[in-house]
């Protein structure tokens, strides 16, 4: 089934020219009445065809992102060995990749799969909201995680004083609780706006922006308000990731020895790869959708809004997880002595 067809399917709520007139210029609308009970997502827009494949595609990423990042989490909470800051960040970043990924892939294969799309009205905005918050939460944890590395090679002799465990607690915290007051008003502005026509989402899942496009007044402000605190919050973060960075390759091209230089730069060049993957997709999704709405077709736009929320929580694990000497030797044990205990105990 096309979208224009379920667009024509899908209006069992629409009113009248005059009760829409009454919306707009008349008194405040009655919320519980106006509203839809459902909306109907419609996977990827004009690209039916591929949806079996690029279900089979996020379903084996998802199941990576899920199985990586709980390795992770599972070791570094087993072994006392690894509650150091960086290792506390990371494991906050698994947990929140998972979080993050659950919110939309599920539902994304479901309406790959079965062509399902309906969802609920307040699952739309819950959904909306944890893709945002999480997001939020995600860039403050890189920050977060390039703080950690600077105060460790720049600083090494400060380390354990800078980075107290009251100070990662109070970092944690404070990224958490600026997603909040950032992302809440977003959600709230969008689901107070009142929808009396289409209830088709020319989405995958419930993206602040197509959803806001189907209300019957101007959703200027909601998406203004987006545009600005996502430029904010990404912007304020990049600036001092990249300071950080800069400030540890000027010590790193300082050392005297060369296999420490390699060894830096490597950790420091797969770090900075994976924000690379993490903002790009993110910010050229927010500016595509102001900007480039006319220029970029509409399934490019969906495709790069899906993998952006898809591709860090698979490569996460891999990156700051398995590259890392001791989390690496970790799982390595793991793996090699559950089987062996199995055996033994049988």
């Amino acid at each position: 089934m096309s979208y224009r067809i379920a667009s024509f399917s899908y209006l069992p709520l629409c009113i009248n020219r005059k009760a829409v007139s009454s919306v707009m210029l008349g008194p405040p609308y009655n919320h519980t009445m106006e509203t839809p009970a459902t909306f109907y997502l419609v996977g990827i827009p004009g690209l039916p065809s591929s949806h079996l494949w690029l279900a089979i595609t996020l379903s084996t990423m998802y199941t990576i992102a899920l199985l990586g990042n709980t390795l992770i989490v599972a070791v570094i909470w087993m072994d006392s060995a690894l509650q150091e800051p960086m290792y506390y960040f990371l494991c906050v970043l698994a947990i929140v990749d998972v979080v993050m990924a659950s919110s939309v892939v599920p539902k994304v294969v479901s309406i790959f799969t079965s062509g399902d799309g309906s969802i609920s009205f307040n699952a739309c905005f819950t959904q909306m909201y944890f893709v945002h918050a999480t997001t939020a939460v995600e860039t403050g944890l890189l920050l977060a995680m390039a703080f950690d590395r600077y105060v460790a090679i720049c600083k090494p002799l400060h380390y354990k004083r800078i980075l107290t465990p009251r100070v990662m607690l109070g970092m944690t915290v404070t990224i958490i609780i600026r997603a909040v007051i950032f992302m809440t008003p977003l959600s709230w502005l969008v689901s107070h706006l009142p929808f009396c026509g289409s209830n088709v989402v020319l989405h995958s899942y419930c993206e602040h922006i197509a959803v806001a496009k189907l209300a019957c007044a101007d959703p200027m402000p909601s998406n203004l308000y987006s545009l600005l605190i996502s430029s904010i919050t990404v912007g304020f973060d990049v600036v001092f990731i990249a300071v950080s960075y800069n400030l540890i390759l000027q010590e790193v091209f300082g050392l005297s020895s060369k296999n420490a230089q390699l060894k830096a730069l490597s950790t420091c060049g797969s770090h900075v790869g994976v924000m690379a993957l993490y903002y790009l997709p993110g910010m050229a999704s927010v500016y595509v959708a102001w900007l480039g709405k006319d220029i970029v077709p509409l399934h490019t736009q969906v495709l790069l809004a899906d993998l952006y929320l898809v591709i860090p929580p698979t490569l996460n694990p891999i990156i700051y997880g398995l590259r890392t000497k001791k989390i690496r030797e970790q799982i390595q044990s793991l793996l090699m002595h559950c089987p062996f205990d199995h055996c033994n105990h049988s």
